[in-house]
C-alpha cells in the first residue's frame, strides 16, 4: 500500500521546457460571413502553468517540494511566467530570463469544452554555450544546497535539455546517487543514458524505435529490451493513452489498464503520470504501486478541461477503494 504521507517529504529537482498555457474562453453563436470560421465572443482568460512546470505543479500537489530549474525569455511573457509560480505555491528562484529567447506560449481558443484552435509562440534551438552554463551552475547550487531525492527531466524538444545538459545532470546524479526520470520527446530520445527511469508514449517509441510496436505485452517487452540496450537504463514506462500504462522492470513487463472514465481532455496526462512516477522513485516504492497511482492520477486529469493538476484527496480514494477490491477478490478466491 502506499503511504500519501510520505510524500510530504520528497523533494524533486525538476529540469525542462516550461510554457505559459493560456486559455481565451468563449462561446460560438454563429459563422463568419468572411470565412467558413467560427465567430468566438471572447468571455474570459486563464493563465496556467505548462510543460515542466505542470510537472512541479502536480508535484506539488502531493504534498512534495518541486524545484524547478528553466530558462525562460526576458520578455513580458518570461516576467508573467515567473510571477505565476509564486501564485500556484512554486519558487522562482531558479528560472533564468534570457534576452536571447522568448518564452513559449500556447495559446487555446475555446468556446465551451471544445478546443477549436491553438497557436504557439517558441523558440527551440538549445540554449547558447553561456546559457546552458548558466543553467549548469544553477542546478549544481541546488544540488549543494538542498537535499534532493529524485531529478526529473521534462523534455519538450524547446532547446533547455540539450546533450550537454543531459549528460552532465545525469552523470551527477550517479555520483550522489540521485535516482532519475525522465519524459523524453524527439531530438534528444537515445541522449538519456544511464537514466533511472525511462518514461516515452507508445507513439514517441513507435518513432524511435527499430521494430513495429503494438500495444500488446511482447511488442512491448521487445521494445523495452531494446531500449534498454540503447540506453543502459533500469525501468522502462510507456504511456499506452486509453489501454493504460505498460511497466517493465529487472526484465519483468506487465501491462496496467485504465479505469472507466468520462475523458474531457488529454491536455497535461502525461506530466502528472511522470510526476508521479517521480516521487515514487524518491521513495524507492515498489515501482508496481507507483504505475498503479499514477495510471490512475493521469486518467483523473483527463476528466478536466485543460491543464490542471491531480487532486491528492481525490487520488487517495480511488486508489484504496481498489486496493480494498482486490484484498476482498483474494479473500473471495
Amino acid at each position: 500500500m502506499v503511504n500519501f504521507e510520505a510524500f510530504n517529504q520528497v523533494n524533486v529537482l525538476v529540469i525542462g521546457d516550461v510554457m505559459i498555457d493560456r486559455y481565451l474562453r468563449g462561446s460560438v453563436s454563429r459563422i463568419s460571413p468572411e470565412a467558413p470560421v467560427p465567430v468566438v465572443n471572447l468571455e474570459g482568460e486563464d493563465l496556467r502553468l505548462g510543460g515542466a512546470a505542470n510537472v512541479a505543479l502536480n508535484i506539488h500537489a502531493m504534498g512534495a517540494t518541486p524545484i524547478l530549474c528553466s530558462v525562460v525569455g526576458e520578455d513580458e511573457e518570461g516576467h508573467i511566467f515567473r510571477n505565476l509560480l509564486p501564485e500556484y505555491g512554486l519558487i522562482n528562484q531558479y528560472i533564468l530570463q534570457s534576452p536571447q529567447r522568448r518564452t513559449t506560449v500556447k495559446t487555446r481558443v475555446m468556446a465551451g469544452a471544445q478546443h477549436l484552435l491553438r497557436l504557439d509562440q517558441e523558440d527551440t534551438h538549445d540554449l547558447s554555450e553561456a546559457e546552458t552554463q548558466q543553467l549548469l551552475q544553477v542546478v549544481h547550487e541546488v544540488l549543494e544546497t538542498q537535499e534532493i531525492h529524485v531529478i526529473l527531466f521534462q523534455d519538450y524538444n524547446k532547446g533547455v535539455l540539450s546533450s550537454r545538459v543531459i549528460r552532465e545532470v545525469i552523470l551527477e546524479s550517479i555520483k550522489r546517487d540521485i535516482p532519475t526520470a525522465v519524459d523524453p520527446k524527439f531530438n534528444n530520445f537515445w541522449a538519456y543514458k544511464q537514466i533511472t527511469l525511462f518514461k516515452p508514449n507508445l507513439k514517441e517509441i513507435r518513432a524511435q524505435a527499430p521494430m513495429p510496436v503494438q500495444a500488446t505485452l511482447n511488442s512491448l517487452q521487445e521494445a523495452t529490451t531494446y531500449i534498454r540496450s540503447q540506453l543502459d537504463n533500469q525501468h522502462t514506462l510507456i504511456t499506452l493513452s486509453e489501454k493504460g500504462l505498460f511497466l517493465e522492470t529487472a526484465g519483468n513487463g506487465t501491462i496496467i489498464p485504465t479505469q472507466p472514465r468520462a475523458v474531457a481532455d488529454v491536455c497535461g496526462a502525461g506530466d502528472t503520470v511522470i510526476g508521479i512516477v517521480a516521487l515514487g522513485l524518491g521513495l524507492r516504492m515498489d515501482l508496481n504501486e507507483v504505475a498503479l497511482l499514477a495510471n490512475l492520477a493521469g486518467g483523473q486529469v483527463c476528466e478536466k478541461v485543460g491543464v490542471v493538476p491531480v487532486d491528492k484527496a481525490q487520488l487517495q480514494e480511488e486508489y484504496q477503494s481498489i486496493k480494498a477490491n482486490q484484498h476482498t477478490q483474494e479473500v473471495t478466491i
